[in-house]
């Protein structure tokens, strides 16, 4: 029998993009013949799909779709970047986006409910790629976004995915706009939207940073330097406030009053936002795989 090595292993992680203990357990099956493994994980992959539903998919891609007056989000999750950098995961992705645009479909369980173009639903489709790819896959959120005015989406790579509505201007500033978004990453669009009580702690900890001889100065000068830190501050936050990333001599608010808009709404989506990730050495896990 082929003494199955860790290199092994490797490549056929690196052919199939399956997880590590599916490529050993394929290998000694087979015999070591990487060709024939590859086939058999394609054969036996969908029958292990559900016990990969307890595994961490904190990877993958934002697919952004849009036609007319109406643009989607979607993020697909996978455990690895591997996976998620894969020409056959991106298109699939793509082709998810497509159809919650094209569906009517306003949420992830109505978006793995619809019809697939290849054939079945979405969710069927899921499960085939979990089968292929040997990890686990999972539609975690979707959004939808209407305007009557400029609509733009922007994806920076595949990990961040945005899209801006305007009031007025053109499909280009909304364009721009959402590729600073996804680069600057505004906690809040004006500064009517910033809440009263973090001004309130900025306002303190502004205060107690002054030294003494600042305190002692008179209560509408203190008030004025303060005030000049605070508007800073919110305008670091703010996106009107922020240096555009395409012309940094202005804002991001002069840049929009240059062509008489405004900001209708602003969604932004970071692959694995909020999901609790597993930092594993990739050496490490092949000898753990080739130890179980």
């Amino acid at each position: 029998m082929t003494q199955i090595s860790a290199q092994m292993v490797k490549e056929l992680r690196e052919r199939s993009g399956a997880g590590m203990m599916e490529c050993k357990k394929a290998l000694v099956e087979n015999n070591g013949d990487l060709d024939i493994s590859i086939e058999w994980l394609r054969k036996n992959g969908l029958a292990k799909a559900d016990k990969k539903a307890d595994r961490i998919a904190a990877e993958g891609r934002v697919a952004a779709a849009q036609a007319g007056n109406k643009a989607v989000l979607v993020e697909v999750n996978s455990e690895t970047d591997f996976v998620a950098k894969a020409p056959n995961f991106i298109a699939f992705t793509n082709e998810i986006a497509d159809v919650a645009l094209k569906s009517g479909a306003t949420d992830i369980a109505a978006l793995n409910g619809a019809a697939y173009p290849a054939g079945g639903t979405v969710q069927e489709a899921v499960k085939s790629q979990i089968a292929t790819i040997g990890e686990k896959i999972e539609l975690r959120r979707m959004f939808e976004v209407k305007a009557d005015g400029p609509l733009a989406t922007y994806s920076h790579g595949g990990r961040i995915g945005v899209i801006v509505a305007l009031k007025g201007g053109s499909e280009e500033l909304a364009k721009g706009i959402a590729m600073h978004v996804a680069a600057m990453n505004p906690a809040h669009i004006k500064p009517s939207d910033v809440p009263a009580e973090f001004v309130a702690k900025e306002k303190e900890i502004a205060l107690s940073q002054m030294t003494e001889k600042d305190k002692a100065k008179p209560a509408e000068i203190l008030e004025k330097i303060i005030s000049g830190k605070i508007n800073k501050i919110i305008s670091d936050v703010t996106l009107v406030g922020q240096p555009y990333v395409l012309d940094t001599n202005i804002t991001v608010g002069e840049a929009l009053k240059k062509e008489g808009a405004d900001v209708v709404s602003v969604l932004r989506l970071a692959v694995g936002e909020g999901i609790e990730k597993i930092q594993e050495d990739y050496l490490a896990e092949v000898a753990k795989a080739m130890q179980g």
